[in-house]
């Protein structure tokens, strides 16, 4: 039952994801559809659901069970992805994924070490979002956290994993380099979210010692 209900919390977090997915897809303005984005992550991290990509960063700070639920976590996020793309594809906004077909193909064109770092940069920016919501005081500041965060790894064309599930989806655009490359930003997630969070960790303990 514990594993189902972190599959489920995983599915919800994929629909937010897919969602805010739907938001850039459908405006022109880049910059605005960035800012739009944000509705995922904010939703997400009010609700406690569960995201591959904020829930990495601090796999080195939990028991083994939290790691065995991350494989869990990953898997649902897809099937939330998904089931946004699926309903999206059959409404009369489904030619958003042209739009989501071109963004893949940049993505499927693009070397693996090059998508390898942009996930890196793209899971700092979520770090900063999310342990900024979590431990900002301030209102103001948790919410800034969560929107400069996005609005930064949308425009700067950085790798998230979940967001790219969602455009694979609704570009109908799987294949074996397709998987490939989803793993590698994943990998890519992983290093940056596991590497600034023990940094952190490392020069907060070091300034109170």
């Amino acid at each position: 039952m514990a594993r189902l209900k972190v599959l489920i919390s995983g599915i919800l977090a994929g629909v937010c994801i897919g969602l805010s997915g739907v938001v850039l897809l459908s405006v022109e303005s880049k910059v605005l559809g960035a800012a739009l984005f944000t509705v995922g992550l904010f939703t997400i991290c009010t609700f406690g659901l569960n995201l591959y990509t904020g829930k990495i960063c601090y796999v080195f700070f939990q028991d083994r069970d939290y790691a065995l639920n991350l494989p869990i976590i990953w898997l649902g996020n897809l099937i939330g992805t998904g089931l946004i793309a699926l309903c999206a594809r059959m409404t009369r906004i489904a030619p958003i994924s042209e739009r989501a077909m071109s963004m893949c193909q940049t993505k499927l064109d693009d070397s693996l070490l090059s998508l390898f770092f942009l996930g890196v940069l793209c899971n700092l920016l979520i770090y900063i979002a999310v342990e900024g919501y979590n431990k900002n005081p301030h209102e103001l500041g948790k919410y800034l956290s969560l929107f400069l965060g996005v609005t930064i790894f949308i425009t700067s064309g950085t790798e998230h994993c979940v967001a790219d599930m969602f455009y694979f989806w609704m570009a109908g655009a799987w294949s074996g380099r397709t998987v490939i490359c989803l793993l590698v930003i994943t990998l890519g997630n992983s290093a940056g979210g596991i590497l600034f969070g023990l940094l952190h960790d490392f020069v907060k303990k070091k300034g109170t010692s």
